[in-house]
């Protein structure tokens, strides 16, 4: 049997979104972006990043429709150039593109929409919808998503990821994270800050402040508690947690260091990218490291020689739940793009595995 068929793991379909999400709202970088993602699905075989399209800090004032309009066309273009072409694709390896809308109760919320979801909404992975406050924030969305859509989404209705960007939300994590159209949370850092009226200093929108400067987002206490509020909501409730940008994007061992600790320290699955030059460091900082896949590898041979009963593996005993958690680091390589030892490969056929 599969592992996923043996294991069972309640929480898979969260972990299966790529672990970057890279954000870009100028049409130039767009089309960048896209080429990037087609390139390196074509290295690893598998989409290994998102590309979302930013209406809401990429629209000029009194320009709102006319970039939604561009954005949808975008869409659109790149959904009926890849229908074809994704036939033959595993799901792994098919282009992923989203967008980002205005706040709910923004003017251009319901117009975004409209523009967005009803022309070419089903070449949408997801609709990122910043500024939620509440429940009743989401349901908004969720009833203008679905009066936009039309009859593709009947089967499968657009997924929202929400972006929670002050302490009230904060609050909210768990109750939001629990709506079953939420797919992901994702942290909005420099509103957070910004919401405290000077409350938290700006060293706190910094992933490394200079030296002597006042406490990072790693460690100012309320940017911290927020953070970790977000990933104990998400993994309690089965949905993404995505951490916050970082706006050092010339510093790649800064990058590379503030993705690590988002991962390993923080809980998160998922990280943004606001740079093309944060998109490998994070993938890397994501990806297992090269000793856990290949403990991984031979965990799950060992189980699947024992049909799954408990095992003892260098004087240690291993059952369902070690099993559950080596499955995982297998998937996380393989969503990642990291070469897989060849007794586990198998696994993946189908799927876009890494050659």
């Amino acid at each position: 049997m599969h592992p996923r068929q043996v294991l069972r793991d309640p929480q898979a379909t969260a972990r299966a979104l790529p672990v970057c999400d890279h954000y870009c709202g100028v049409e130039a970088r767009i089309s960048k972006s896209l080429a990037l993602q087609a390139e390196m699905t074509a290295q690893y075989g598998a989409c290994v990043f998102d590309v979302t399209l930013d209406c809401e800090d990429g629209a000029p004032v009194g320009a709102e429709l006319q970039h939604a309009k561009m954005v949808a066309e975008i869409v659109l273009q790149a959904w009926s150039a890849s229908k074809n072409v994704a036939k033959a694709l595993a799901p792994a390896a098919r282009a992923r593109i989203a967008a980002r809308v205005h706040p709910v109760d923004h003017p251009a919320f319901v117009q975004d929409v409209r523009t967005i979801v009803g022309s070419a909404g089903e070449g949408l992975c997801h609709l990122m919808i910043p500024k939620v406050e509440s429940l009743a924030d989401v349901d908004l969305a969720v009833q203008a998503v679905d009066a936009a859509s039309g009859s593709w989404a009947q089967s499968a209705p657009l997924p929202l990821h929400v972006l929670l960007e002050s302490s009230l939300a904060v609050h909210r994590a768990h109750v939001i994270a629990a709506h079953p159209r939420v797919q992901s949370l994702s942290f909005g850092l420099m509103d957070f800050v910004a919401a405290h009226a000077g409350a938290i200093p700006a060293s706190a929108m910094a992933a490394m402040p200079p030296a002597g400067a006042a406490p990072g987002q790693f460690s100012h206490p309320l940017v911290v508690r927020a953070k970790l509020e977000i990933a104990a909501a998400c993994h309690a409730h089965g949905k993404t947690p995505s951490h916050c940008v970082v706006t050092e994007f010339s510093d790649t061992a800064v990058m590379r260091e503030a993705a690590r600790r988002a991962a390993r320290e923080f809980g998160y699955t998922r990280m943004w990218s606001i740079h093309p030059s944060q998109i490998r460091p994070i993938l890397q900082a994501f990806a297992p490291e090269d000793a856990e896949i290949e403990a991984a590898a031979r965990i799950i041979a060992a189980a699947t020689a024992a049909d799954w009963a408990p095992v003892s593996l260098d004087n240690q005993l291993h059952d369902r739940a070690s099993y559950r958690y080596y499955w995982q680091v297998l998937e996380r390589a393989h969503r990642t793009g990291r070469d897989l030892p060849q007794a586990c490969r198998h696994y993946f056929c189908g799927e876009a595995a890494t050659a």
